[in-house]
């Protein structure tokens, strides 16, 4: 089960990152953009170490304080998700 706990996640960030990237090339051409509330998704699902490499990567939504904010803060729940998944055993007797 954990292996596919590691795809989930791996995929997720792959997929964040990409998007952020897509994003960017997109604004620069004045294109049809991805939503942010994709963007958010995509972290939220598992994805939120991708979005924020890609925000860093692309320099992307880096001025946007939802982002600058958002996507820290997810990341934050989902490390703490993961240690309460992880230690469910010592904790939830």
């Amino acid at each position: 089960m954990r292996s596919w706990i590691l795809l989930w996640v791996l995929l997720w960030n792959v997929a964040a990152f990409v998007l952020m990237g897509l994003d960017k090339e997109r604004a620069k051409g004045n294109q049809w953009r991805i939503p942010e509330k994709v963007l958010f998704l995509s972290a939220a699902a598992g994805g939120s170490v991708g979005a924020l490499l890609g925000m860093r990567f692309f320099r992307h939504k880096t001025r946007h304080w939802s982002f600058r904010i958002g996507m820290p803060m997810l990341l934050g729940l989902q490390l703490i998700g993961l240690l309460l998944w992880t230690f469910r055993e010592f904790l939830f007797r």
